[in-house]
């Protein structure tokens, strides 16, 4: 546990980087679309990456606020994540446009508006699996780990 402490701004930076790398591989080379809630749940990522990298230049990366804004940065990300699962399982709304919803087309300027601010995608959509599994919960799961180990740090304050 210790060891990994001592390198967890680095082991945060490989799986963010690695998580943004697959993102953009999916969107840009196999033309796997991302929709609006794919989007936020990346910013959690950039975010890992941009203080790791700042930590570790400062030699801080042990320091209790590295721990702390890593844990804002993995809530915010889960929180993203499990928002996007609970959409895509019609449990729960998305954002305006990000959901394929006719209920509030009342006229034709109603209906030619959604199709103008249409988003590409629709975040109920779910368009990328891995045997059967939506990558949102492949997300939420990997945040909740992270987030979890991070908290023990945060807790084990002393090694």
């Amino acid at each position: 546990m210790i060891k990994l402490k001592k390198n967890w701004s680095i082991i945060i930076l490989i799986i963010a980087s690695i998580s943004i790398a697959t993102a953009l591989t999916a969107e840009y080379i196999y033309n796997i679309l991302p929709c609006k809630m794919c989007i936020y749940q990346r910013f959690s990522y950039y975010g890992l990456i941009i203080i790791s990298i700042i930590y570790i230049l400062l030699k801080k990366q042990k320091h209790i606020s590295y721990f702390l804004l890593v844990e804002l940065l993995l809530a915010l990300g889960l929180f993203f994540s499990l928002w996007h699962v609970g959409i895509e399982n019609n449990f729960i709304e998305g954002p305006s446009g990000c959901t394929n919803s006719l209920k509030n087309i009342s006229n034709v300027g109603d209906l030619k508006e959604y199709i103008l601010n249409k988003p590409i995608v629709s975040c109920n959509a779910i368009n990328w699996t891995f045997i059967g599994i939506s990558f949102a919960i492949y997300n939420s799961l990997l945040q909740f780990l992270l987030l979890i180990t991070n908290s023990m740090f945060i807790i084990k304050k002393n090694d």
